[in-house]
């Protein structure tokens, strides 16, 4: 079953409350949760203190995507104040075996992303040990971009190494997300999708949801 995770990037931030109240009105899964230090992507956005006053007001999981350098400095961060997952790249410097080991230790599930020109063979050996698997489909950093068509075999890659070897990830989906970009990421395999200005931008937050999860 496809699980939906509005990213609070494509929000109107003046009022995030309503906004966060409003999609979990219309069926919301879970909350997506961009961090980017403007060094890792070309773009800033939030810290531990917007997750902390998220975790006030809603029940939705809340699903943190860091975007930095140094995820090691924050991870305990944003464990204490509320994530639910905590995703890093696997392109950062720090090994994954050590953030993963950081993440689980306050109870948090982890997850790995990857780049659009990341291949997926190079985070093989963590596949067995992860919780959910975040494949780029737009180049990290901002908001609005077309749905890159040549990730799509990593993503039926990753479906197929998950039914044979019977691994337990998510394979989550984030960039240029809509009603028809859905289509061709389900049928590959993913299960978890994110989707900012598709649903924040849209008219009718419910019909939007469902139009992704349907």
């Amino acid at each position: 079953m496809i699980k939906v995770a509005p990213s609070i990037l494509s929000a109107d931030i003046l009022h995030l409350e309503d906004e966060i109240k409003s999609i979990e009105k219309a069926g919301a899964d879970w909350l997506h949760v961009d961090i980017m230090d403007g060094h890792f992507v070309p773009n800033l956005t939030f810290g531990p203190k917007l997750v902390r006053e998220l975790r006030k007001i809603t029940t939705l999981p809340l699903d943190v995507h860091l975007m930095i350098d140094n995820p090691e400095d924050f991870i305990a961060k944003f464990a204490a104040a509320g994530a639910d997952n905590i995703t890093v790249h696997s392109e950062v410097k720090a090994p994954v075996p050590q953030l993963m080991e950081t993440v689980k230790g306050f109870g948090v599930s982890f997850g790995i992303s990857i780049r659009p020109d990341t291949p997926l063979e190079s985070i093989k050996e963590y596949l067995g040990i992860i919780e959910i698997l975040l494949i780029m489909t737009v180049h990290p950093g901002f908001g609005g971009q077309k749905f890159i068509e040549a990730v799509v075999p990593k993503i039926a890659l990753a479906a197929k190494l998950k039914s044979e070897q019977r691994y337990r990830y998510e394979i989550e989906v984030d960039g240029g997300l809509n009603d028809q970009t859905v289509k061709t990421a389900a049928a590959n395999g993913a299960t978890l999708i994110v989707a900012g200005d598709y649903i924040f931008n849209s008219n009718d937050y419910q019909k939007a949801i469902a139009s992704l999860r349907d």
